[in-house]
């Protein structure tokens, strides 16, 4: 089972490309992960905040392999404690398919990856920039891994 973090844009702060290298390294040792980052759309200033929601769900569903299980990284998802959350994965290691997590762009997913999407999950109710968010889902799914394997990176 693979994991991949799909995201809309190019990470473009440097300490959460640093924080994204150290996770992914991390990450390794449990599951094969993969940053995917799809360009931002060009001249994107010139569409409605629905145009672009629209073409850059299309871009996401056209990154998704067959058959993989599509979570969506969400405000309106479901919110998990990290022991909770840990659960969850346990669960989708237990599928044997592969988990994309997606960040949306600036104004969310278009409809039509809502309806593609198996599942979602909100990692706060504040409002995060999406850079931040691509930092905090791969730490969470690292913390995860280190919780199923009984290791002491989390305290509770």
């Amino acid at each position: 089972m693979n994991f991949t973090l799909l995201t809309v844009g190019k990470t473009d702060v440097p300490w959460v490309k640093d924080g994204l290298d150290l996770y992914m390294s991390r990450l390794k040792h449990y599951a094969p992960f993969t940053l995917q980052e799809i360009p931002e759309l060009k001249k994107a200033s010139a569409l409605t905040r629905e145009q672009i929601k629209e073409k850059e769900g299309a871009l996401i569903l056209s990154a998704l392999r067959q058959g993989t299980r599509l979570i969506l990284l969400d405000e309106r998802g479901k919110e998990m404690r990290s022991l909770e959350f840990s659960a969850y994965i346990e669960k989708l290691l237990s599928g044997g398919r592969d988990v994309t997590f997606a960040v949306g762009g600036a104004y969310g997913f278009s409809e039509e990856v809502y309806e593609r999407a198996d599942s979602m999950i909100s990692l706060s109710k504040m409002t995060f920039s999406h850079q931040m968010i691509r930092l905090m889902a791969i730490e969470q799914i690292y913390r995860a891994m280190t919780i199923l394997r009984g290791e002491p990176y989390h305290h509770e």
